[in-house]
C-alpha cells in the first residue's frame, strides 16, 4: 500500500542489507533530493510506537534527515512510502534485491541528461551544484554529447570504454570521429586512447563544422584555404584542409561579432568562444550578476492560464485507468506540446539593473549550426577593495534613519582599532589549533569560489601553479586521471553557502575524513613542475618527498610514442633500449625508421613486445632518469663534482647501491 509518512516517523531497519555508504555519493543524493524531490519511494514496515522501519531506501532517508538538519526540509516532511505487511525474511530479501540490482547510469545517459539541462537554460555551475558534482565532471559529460552518433551509440551500448570516447572527443569534427571509428572497427588490433587521439587530430574539418559555417566557404577560399573534395562530396562533406587558418578566421569573426554586440547591448565587454557553451575556464575570475527575467505581458499571462486548464484536462485522462491507449498517447503528446509552449513563454531574456549594465559583460558562444549565440547570463569583474577616498569614516548608531549620528572617526583611528581587533582574534585562533587548521584548509579550498561580495579575511594564499606550458593537461596519464577522480570525490556540499561565513560553517560541519581529504588536495595542487635534472627544473624538496614516500614512477607513467618517443632523437630511443636489453636489443632496431621505431619502443616498454622475461621486466620498470625521484644529496654531490672537474658518477649508478624508495620510506 502506498501512503505518505512524516520523516520523523521513519527509522532504520535492522534488516536493511546496506551497511556501508559513500560520503560523496550521499552528498550528490542529498543535492538531487533538494533540487528535484524524492523520485523513488521508500519501502517500509510498521514498527512499534507508530514508527516505520525502512527496509529499502535508507540512504534516501539519511539524505532527507541531513536536509532537515540544514533546514531545507521540515522534520515532519511527508515521504511517499510503500508499506509492506509481509515477514521479516521477505523484507530482507526486498532490501537485498533493491540494492543488488541497482545499476549506475551510463556516461552516455548522463551526457544526454546534462545537455538537456544546459539547452534549457541551466548553467554548468548550477548543474554541478544541483547534483553535487564538479564543474570539470559536467563539462566532460557535455563534451561526450557532441560525439558523432556512431561513436555515441557505441558508448551507450558498451561497445567502447569511456576513455576511448574521450579520445574521440579530442576533435569536434564528427565526420572525422566517424571515419576513425570505422577504420579501427575493422582493424586487427584493439585501439587504445592514444592511437585514437592521434588519428582524430591528424584529420581535416568538414564543411558542416560550426567554424566552417561561421566563416563561410568564400571567405575561407579568399584567405588561401584549401578544400579537398571527392566525386560524391557535397558542401557539408567536403574536407577543409587548413584547420589553423579556419580557427583564426572563426576567432576573428567571433571577436568582431562580440564587439558589435557589446555596443548594441550597452555592455562593458562580450567574450567570444568557439565552444557551444561557456566553459568554467572562460568565466574564471568573474561573478554572476543578479538579473531578473523580463516581465510577462497580459496576453502571455492569459495564455498561460489557458494552457494550465488544458494541462489539467489531459492530465485527468492519464490518471484515469480506464482511458484507452490511443487517448493516453494523444494526451501525452498534447502535454508535451503544452509544456514546451509554457517554457517558451517563460524563457524571457534576463534584465539587468541599469546601474550595473555599464560594468557587465556576457559570453558569446558558437552554436552547432555556426550561429553566434549570446548566453543569457550577465557577468562582472571580481571587485577589489579599492583605495580609500576619504579621511574620515562616519559611524551610524543603531537607531535607524531617525536615530542620532555619531561624529566621524578619523581613518587613522579606524585603522588602529581594526589592527587591535585583529590581534584579539589572532590570539584566540592561535590558541585553538583545530580551528586554525580548519581555517587554513577552508581558505585554500575556497580560493576558487567566485564571490565578489566578500573581502578576503586573511593573507593565506595557495595559488595553483600554471606550469611552464599554459593549458597543458596530461589527460591520459594515470596520475592525472587519479588526481581528477580524487578531486571529484571531495565533498563540495559546503560551497552551497551564499557567503564566505556560511561556507566556513558548512565546511567545519564536514566529517574528519572529508576535511582531511581537502587538506591533502589543497596542499598537493600547489606543487611546481620539476624534474630530476640540474638547473631550474630541479627542486630538491620534491625529490626528497618522492624518496621518502617511496614513489615508483613506473607505476604511474609509461613512455609512449605520443608522450616521449616521437619527441626524442633516434639515438635516445636506442640508448633506452640498450638500458633494458643491452647492445643486442638496441642493434635489433638500429635500422628501423624513426616513426616505426617509436611505435616499437612503445610496445617494448609496455611489456607487449615478445622478448626475454628479464628484458621485459626491466622494460616495464624503466623510466627516463629525469622522471625519477633521486636523493637531493646525491644530485648535489654530482653537481659539485662537475664544478670541480672530477669524473661524474651517473645517478643511476649511485642509486643501484641505495635502498629502494619504499625501503627508504619505511
Amino acid at each position: 500500500m502506498i501512503r505518505t509518512i512524516p520523516l520523523n516517523k521513519l527509522v532504520q531497519s535492522p534488516r536493511n542489507v546496506r551497511k556501508h555508504s559513500d560520503a560523496a555519493a550521499d552528498a550528490e543524493l542529498a543535492a538531487s533530493i533538494a533540487a528535484l524531490g524524492l523520485l523513488q519511494n521508500l519501502i517500509v514496515r510498521p514498527a512499534a510506537r507508530g514508527k516505520f522501519e525502512v527496509e529499502a531506501g535508507e540512504r534516501r532517508r539519511r539524505a532527507m534527515l541531513a536536509l532537515a538538519d540544514d533546514k531545507v526540509l521540515p522534520r515532519d516532511h511527508q515521504v511517499t512510502c510503500l508499506v509492506l505487511e509481509d515477514t521479516a525474511e521477505a523484507a530482507v530479501e526486498t532490501s537485498l534485491a533493491e540494492n543488488f540490482h541497482r545499476l549506475a547510469m551510463n556516461p552516455a545517459d548522463e551526457a544526454v541528461a546534462f545537455a538537456s539541462l544546459i539547452e534549457g537554460g541551466t548553467s554548468i555551475e548550477d548543474v554541478a551544484r544541483r547534483f553535487g558534482l564538479t564543474v570539470r565532471f559536467v563539462e566532460g559529460r557535455l563534451r561526450l554529447a557532441t560525439l558523432a552518433p556512431v561513436v555515441f551509440e557505441a558508448l551507450a551500448a558498451g561497445g567502447i570504454t569511456l576513455d576511448l570516447a574521450k579520445a574521440y572527443g579530442a576533435t569536434s569534427d564528427q565526420a572525422i570521429q566517424a571515419q576513425v571509428f570505422e577504420q579501427v572497427s575493422s582493424a586487427y588490433y584493439a585501439p587504445n586512447p592514444d592511437s585514437i587521439r592521434r588519428m582524430v587530430l591528424s584529420g581535416t574539418v568538414r564543411g558542416n563544422d560550426p567554424r566552417a559555417r561561421l566563416v563561410g566557404r568564400d571567405a575561407y577560399l579568399a584567405a588561401g584555404g584549401r578544400i579537398e573534395r571527392e566525386l560524391f562530396d557535397d558542401d557539408d562533406s567536403e574536407a577543409w584542409a587548413d584547420v589553423a587558418l579556419l580557427e583564426n578566421l572563426a576567432a576573428a569573426k567571433m571577436e568582431e561579432q562580440a564587439r558589435m554586440l557589446a555596443e548594441e547591448q550597452g555592455l562593458a565587454w562580450v567574450k567570444p568562444t568557439l565552444d557551444p557553451y561557456a566553459s568554467h575556464d572562460l568565466v574564471d575570475g568573474l561573478v554572476r550578476l543578479p538579473a531578473e527575467p523580463a516581465p510577462l505581458t497580459e496576453a502571455e499571462l492569459a495564455r498561460l492560464d489557458e494552457l494550465d486548464v488544458s494541462y489539467d484536462e489531459y492530465a485527468a485522462i492519464l490518471e484515469d485507468e480506464d482511458s484507452a491507449e490511443e487517448a493516453v498517447a494523444a494526451a501525452e503528446a498534447a502535454i508535451e506540446v503544452i509544456e514546451r509552449e509554457c517554457q517558451d513563454i517563460r524563457s524571457r531574456p534576463p534584465v539587468l539593473a541599469p546601474e550595473l549594465k555599464g560594468d557587465a559583460g556576457m559570453i558569446l558562444t558558437l552554436s552547432r549550426d555556426g550561429t553566434p549565440v549570446l548566453q543569457p547570463v550577465f557577468y562582472g569583474e571580481r571587485q577589489s577593495d579599492g583605495p580609500d577616498d576619504h579621511d574620515g569614516i562616519e559611524v551610524i548608531a543603531g537607531g535607524g534613519d531617525n536615530g542620532p549620528r555619531r561624529a566621524a572617526l578619523s581613518k587613522r583611528l579606524v585603522d588602529e582599532l581594526a589592527m587591535q581587533r585583529r590581534d584579539v582574534l589572532a590570539l584566540h585562533v592561535a590558541s585553538d589549533p583545530g580551528l586554525a587548521l580548519d581555517l587554513l584548509v577552508f581558505t585554500l579550498a575556497d580560493g576558487d569560489t567566485l564571490d565578489w561580495r566578500s573581502r578576503s579575511a586573511t593573507t593565506i594564499r595557495g595559488s595553483v601553479p600554471a606550469g611552464p606550458i599554459v593549458g597543458f593537461e596530461a589527460k591520459d596519464a594515470p596520475a592525472s586521471a587519479a588526481l581528477a577522480d580524487f578531486k571529484s570525490g571531495l565533498d563540495e556540499s559546503w560551497r552551497a553557502g551564499e557567503d564566505v561565513a556560511t561556507r566556513f560553517d558548512h565546511f567545519r560541519s564536514l566529517g574528519d575524513d572529508a576535511r582531511a581529504a581537502w587538506l591533502g588536495f589543497v596542499v598537493g595542487r600547489t606543487f611546481e613542475a620539476s624534474l630530476n635534472m640540474a638547473g631550474d627544473r630541479h627542486i630538491a624538496l620534491q625529490d626528497r618527498l618522492g624518496c621518502q614516500i617511496g614513489i615508483d614512477m613506473a607505476q604511474w607513467w609509461r613512455p609512449t610514442a605520443a608522450n616521449y618517443f616521437d619527441r626524442v632523437s633516434k639515438q635516445v630511443i636506442l640508448d633506452a633500449l640498450a638500458d633494458v636489453g643491452g647492445p643486442e636489443l638496441s642493434a635489433r632496431f638500429a635500422s628501423v625508421k624513426k616513426t616505426d621505431l617509436a611505435m616499437s619502443a612503445e610496445r617494448v616498454f609496455a611489456g607487449t613486445y615478445i622478448t626475454e622475461v628479464e628484458v621485459r621486466d626491466r622494460a616495464i620498470a624503466w623510466v627516463p632518469e629525469v622522471m625519477r625521484f633521486a636523493d637531493p644529496a646525491e644530485l648535489l654531490s654530482t653537481e659539485q663534482d662537475e664544478l670541480e672537474g672530477e669524473p661524474v658518477t651517473p645517478i643511476s649508478s649511485v642509486n643501484d647501491d641505495s635502498p629502494a624508495p619504499r625501503e627508504m620510506a619505511a
